[in-house]
């Protein structure tokens, strides 16, 4: 399990596969200058966090190698974070589908 740092005080826990394909969709936004709402269920309760450049970021890993990317799941990622209800954490589909 990994753990996202948000600011100086919030740390959410994602599967490190998970949080190395969000780190890739929200770290390109906000190499862009773009802020985006981040939302994901945790344990039953529905969490949103809004993410802009002027705030902290840290990714934590507990595995020392980074998760092999399923492009399709970056994809999807990729596109819910342009809607305009932004990020969603949606279930990684196959690694063969494409789009």
């Amino acid at each position: 399990m990994g753990y996202l740092h948000y600011g100086p005080s919030q740390i959410f826990r994602f599967d490190d596969r998970a949080l190395a394909h969000l780190r890739t969709v929200i770290m390109t936004k906000l190499l862009q200058q773009e802020s985006l709402l981040f939302t994901w269920n945790d344990a039953g309760i529905q969490r949103s966090i809004w993410l802009q450049p002027s705030v902290p970021l840290q990714f934590e890993f507990e595995a020392a190698e980074t998760p092999a990317i399923n492009r399709a799941w970056l994809e999807e990622l990729t596109a819910v974070a342009n809607a305009p209800a932004g990020l969603r954490l949606l279930p990684e589909p196959d690694p063969g589908q494409q789009h």
